[in-house]
């Protein structure tokens, strides 16, 4: 992965992206006799067959739509514009796998491995990414509308412009994230960790952030229109006070529930 593309997280020292592998390329004939060993694989409950190794191979544009491909390894794949519409991507291993402007709508990725992976501009609407490894990925302008987030790892992500209206995100892990312009309307974010992650224009129109942990969360223009933020650990009056809220919104007991307009 080149430096121009790497997450800048604060954390991302910790990460290993293998930037030294080549990319190796396959014919369609030959990816079609690894994926059709992987589909038997799969179905043998890995009693027959072969697992699916694809990392560091060239296979952008390719389609991958409804295929079986659980516990494929495709890390650090080149990936951009692959289409995983409803494809069976469950623990799967894509770690700095690059996979802009991809779709994954519907495709179940529970449990997967996409540490440092690019998303960007991807299409992950009602997409499973339950328990997924997702720390230090590149989200920003993703459509994670309705998506299952529950339990991911999301620290120090960069969801910047990501709509994630919708979504569950239940004891997600956002720390150190960055959510400039994101939309989470509508989100489940209930026991989420927010802590030291940037809310820059972040909207949070009617979103359930009961229970989540907000210490040092950085708030500039955040809209809590309509939000839920009872119980919320780590809140400040300084936070609330650049933050846009309305009568319908609910805040932490030991904070004044006095709107303000962070306009």
């Amino acid at each position: 992965m080149a430096d121009a593309d790497r997450p800048r997280s604060p954390f991302a020292a910790n990460i290993e992206f293998l930037d030294d592998a080549p990319i190796r390329s396959v014919t369609p004939e030959e990816l079609a006799q690894i994926l059709a060993a992987h589909d038997l694989y799969v179905t043998s409950n890995r009693q027959s067959g072969k697992r699916a190794h694809l990392e560091s191979t060239a296979l952008s544009g390719q389609s991958f739509s409804g295929m079986k491909l659980r516990r494929i390894r495709m890390y650090r794949a080149e990936l951009a514009g692959a289409d995983f519409t409803g494809a069976d991507l469950r623990r799967a291993n894509m770690i700095g796998a690059k996979i802009q402007r991809g779709c994954l709508a519907s495709a179940d990725l529970t449990g997967a491995r996409l540490s440092g992976v690019n998303l960007a501009d991807a299409n992950c609407k009602d997409a499973c990414l339950a328990r997924a490894d997702l720390e230090f990925a590149i989200l920003a302008n993703v459509v994670f509308e309705d998506a299952d987030l529950n339990d991911a790892d999301m620290s120090g992500v960069i969801l910047d412009g990501a709509d994630l209206s919708g979504a569950t995100l239940c004891r997600a892990n956002l720390r150190g994230a960055s959510l400039r312009d994101a939309r989470l309307c509508g989100a489940d974010l209930r026991d989420a960790r927010l802590g030291g992650a940037s809310l820059t224009r972040t909207s949070f129109k009617g979103a359930d952030l009961r229970n989540a942990y907000l210490r040092v969360a950085k708030f500039d223009h955040v809209d809590l229109s309509g939000a839920d933020l009872r119980g919320v650990r780590g809140l400040t009056r300084e936070q609330i006070d650049n933050a846009i809220c309305d009568a319908d919104t609910r805040l932490p007991d030991d904070l004044s529930t006095e709107t303000t307009d962070g306009a």
